[in-house]
């Protein structure tokens, strides 16, 4: 894990059957990448917000990602400035909302039901060089026993093209908005300055 996550995401879930990263980066600060982090709802994300609406029934269009992980089925594992990590337990396959209320973390690490999966979701930022920053997410999920890696591994093989196109969907509008935030107003009768704009995805299910 990079110095900036003050924690080991392997303390939370190692091992994982699936997982993916994505990173975007912003010519922006830390703080204000964040703070553009927790202000962007599903509805602005088209295809993604529509697939996790579609995985939680009942997820308002207006919600943000920052109040989706911090609410049910999510607990918040972990906090603080700049980073969050949140997860959720059930059988992630079924459109019924199967996920149990979890309690808390420790609650999230003693979880061993049969036939279902842990999931964690952990976001953060992080210098980038040159006064840029960049905005990262990670997502883990482990299955419990053979029955849900198997579960899981139907599922990952409809879901995960899709993940790997629109799942920094989210993050680009993130580092936008930074970046517009950030920007010094232009003078008057002179065009706003182009900005350079960096991304990556990458997933992997085994």
């Amino acid at each position: 894990m990079p110095d900036a996550l003050p924690l080991d995401l392997d303390h939370w879930l190692p091992r994982p059957q699936v997982r993916t990263r994505h990173r975007h980066e912003a010519a922006a600060g830390q703080a204000d990448l964040w703070a553009a982090a927790t202000s962007v709802r599903l509805d602005e994300a088209g295809t993604l917000g529509r697939l996790v609406r579609w995985r939680i029934p009942g997820t308002p269009a207006d919600q943000t990602y920052r109040g989706l992980l911090a609410a049910e089925p999510f607990t918040v594992l972990a906090e603080g400035e700049g980073w969050s990590v949140s997860g959720l337990a059930g059988r992630i396959w079924t459109l019924r909302r199967d996920y149990p209320r979890l309690g808390d973390a420790e609650a999230f690490l003693a979880w061993d039901r049969p036939g279902t999966v842990r999931v964690l979701f952990a976001h953060w930022v992080e210098p980038a060089g040159d006064g840029r920053s960049a905005i990262v997410s990670e997502a883990r999920v482990a299955p419990t026993d053979t029955r849900a890696s198997l579960r899981l591994r139907a599922l990952w093989s409809l879901v995960g093209p899709f993940e790997r196109l629109i799942g920094g969907e989210a993050l680009a509008i993130t580092a936008r908005r930074a970046e517009e935030r950030a920007a010094p107003a232009p003078a008057p009768g002179r065009p706003a300055p182009t900005r350079r704009r960096t991304g990556s995805g990458r997933g992997a299910g085994r």
